[in-house]
């Protein structure tokens, strides 16, 4: 593989996680987060990739899962939405710089990002560039909105006022979790998929969008009870 190409192929594969992640983050208006922790973030999501791909490599060889629903849609959407969702809890829930509602939409959107960013590299590497643009759509862009949608929960969880803590909590791990698998399993009606996930992907996005608009007016509300606004 020549130097151009592979540049060209990584480019391919990064292009589309940086320009959604840019479009959320340029969606907050009213407060800017650290570019250095979102960097993390997303490294974070990208390395969690191969602990991963280990697992889904072990259960494929060892037959543990034989039927194919339950291997390529159910196991595979819990295993990659708990990775996402347990990285965010343990190593960004708590931290200083998680200190608005809106930053859970943008650090949900930067780990799961890494993620596919990383899934699409090894993807384009193994079945070429002319599938990079079909990523794009598909893959990148519904991590990314898992991603928003698991975000909105937490920054919920974290600045409840009242006792759903734990209910929205709960939520950031369940919701993206029943949305991954309807995507996957709209993937395995072979020859009408076309069809379906169309109208999903429109779906998803209105809802991520529909959460994003949500956790920047409780964003507004926080900045304003702290009289920063």
């Amino acid at each position: 593989m020549s130097l151009i190409f592979s540049i060209v192929l990584l480019s391919a594969a990064i292009a589309p996680a940086l320009a959604l992640l840019s479009y959320f983050y340029l969606r907050n208006q009213m407060a800017t987060e650290p570019r250095k922790t979102l960097l993390q973030a997303f490294v974070f999501g990208a390395l969690m990739t191969f602990p991963i791909m280990f697992i889904q490599y072990v259960v494929k060889e060892e037959e543990a899962i034989l039927d194919p629903f339950l291997s390529n849609v159910l196991f595979s959407s819990v295993l990659e939405e708990f990775f996402k969702w347990l990285i965010i809890f343990i190593l960004i829930f708590r931290h200083v710089e998680f200190d608005d509602p809106y930053d859970g939409i943008l650090y949900g959107a930067s780990v799961s990002l890494g993620f596919a960013t990383m899934e699409n590299i090894f993807y384009l590497l193994s079945f070429g560039i002319n599938t990079a643009f079909l990523r794009a759509l598909l893959p990148v862009s519904s991590h990314a909105l898992f991603g928003v949608v698991m975000g909105y929960y937490y920054g919920k969880s974290k600045f409840a006022k009242n006792d759903k803590q734990n209910e929205y909590l709960l939520l950031s791990l369940i919701a993206p979790l029943i949305l991954h698998i309807i995507y996957n399993s709209i993937l395995t009606f072979e020859g009408y998929w076309v069809y379906l996930i169309a109208p999903f992907m429109l779906f998803l996005w209105w809802l991520a969008l529909k959460k994003v608009k949500l956790a920047h007016r409780h964003l507004v509300q926080h900045l304003f009870e702290q009289n920063k606004i």
